[in-house]
């Protein structure tokens, strides 16, 4: 998850390429939908005069990996330095 698509593509692509050196089964990275949040406040704290509005809005961009790998290669996978803007949760299923 980051607010910045550059360096979340960028970190999808390091992760796929360690996978495919190693000769893992993985599915390509798969884009979620990008989540907007939109916030409209009034730029003057009272009523007086201007009826004047401030709008700000964040885009949440998101990518899902499967990797179907054996629990110790997962910290040799995620071993790499990324952009501090790049959010990664890691889910380890057991079989």
């Amino acid at each position: 998850m980051t607010l910045k698509p550059g360096s979340l593509e960028e970190a999808c692509s390091q992760i796929a390429s360690k996978d495919k050196a190693k000769g893992l089964k993985i599915k390509e990275p798969v884009r979620i939908p990008t989540k907007i949040l939109r916030i409209t406040t009034r730029k003057s704290p009272s009523d007086e005069d201007t009826n004047t509005w401030d709008r700000y809005e964040m885009s949440i961009h998101k990518r899902v990996i499967d990797i179907m790998c054996p629990l110790s290669v997962v910290k040799e996978i995620t071993n790499f330095r990324i952009d501090p803007s790049v959010d990664v949760n890691l889910m380890v299923w057991k079989q």
